[in-house]
Order: structure tokens, then sequence, then C-alpha cells
């Protein structure tokens, strides 16, 4: 007999709450493709982009899709190294990247620093995913 009951209270529940549920989908029908996503516009390459607050990172101003950085090699240092900067324009990475977390000065990048995506970011146009109020402090502001 409990048993019962407590099967007509739970088909109760879900019938009072199956006008509430809702789609993941949306009002999409499993049939229908949605619409591409807008196409992200980089930055153009050059461009640096204000900074936030102090201490922050340098956002990257160009993309970086299929961009290698592994173990062996580092497709930003060819551009961002020491010894490539000038002749490709870029800027070069800091000082503060051939320290170790000692303060001792390295003759190579520190390993702690050799994977620059762990900080520093690519920029696009795409919308926020989540409301933002975060104004960056009046002393960074151009």
């Amino acid at each position: 007999m409990k048993k019962i009951i407590l099967l007509v209270v739970l088909l109760a529940a879900v019938a009072l709450n199956a006008e509430e549920l809702k789609s993941l989908r949306g009002e999409h029908p499993l049939d229908s493709v949605p619409p591409p996503p807008e196409k992200k516009i980089w930055a153009k390459d050059g461009e640096t982009i204000p900074r936030n607050y102090v201490q922050q990172p340098p956002l990257i101003p160009h993309k970086i899709t299929g961009y290698q950085i592994n173990l062996k090699y580092n497709k930003c240092l060819s551009c961002h190294g020491w010894k490539h900067y000038k002749e490709s324009g870029a800027t070069k990475i800091s000082l503060t990247h051939f320290k170790d977390r000692e303060g001792n000065e390295l003759s190579d990048v520190s390993p702690r620093r050799y994977f620059c995506t762990q900080c520093h970011v690519p920029q696009a146009n795409a919308k926020p995913l989540v409301e933002n109020t975060f104004k960056p402090v009046d002393s960074i502001k151009e």
C-alpha cells in the first residue's frame, strides 16, 4: 500500500512540474539546424590591446590557431624570442620569462614560462558568455 501511495505522489509531482520543463535546445527541434555562430574577427596583428589591471599578461592580438607549443617546440618563440623579434616585428618576451622561481637568471626561457597560452590569450570580437561589470583601475586607464 505504501508503494502505491509513493508512486501516486511521484506521478503527481511529475505532472505538476511537466509544464515547467523545457528543452536545453530551446525552440529548435531535433531535425533543425541552428544558424552557425558569428565568425570571430581577430584583432589586427600589431595593434596592442590595453590591459585592465596591474600585472595583467599582455593579450595576443592575433589568432593562434594551429600554433604548436609542446616540450620540443614553441611557435611563439619563432617571432617573439630574443633571436627573431626584430626581423619579425614582434614584441620580444620579457626578461621575467628568463628567471626561475628563486629569481635566478637563466640562459633560456624558464620552464614555468615556456607554455605561453597559460597566461597570454588571443582576443576576438566574441560576445561574453556572462555579463561582466569589471572596470579597470584608474591608474592604468589610457
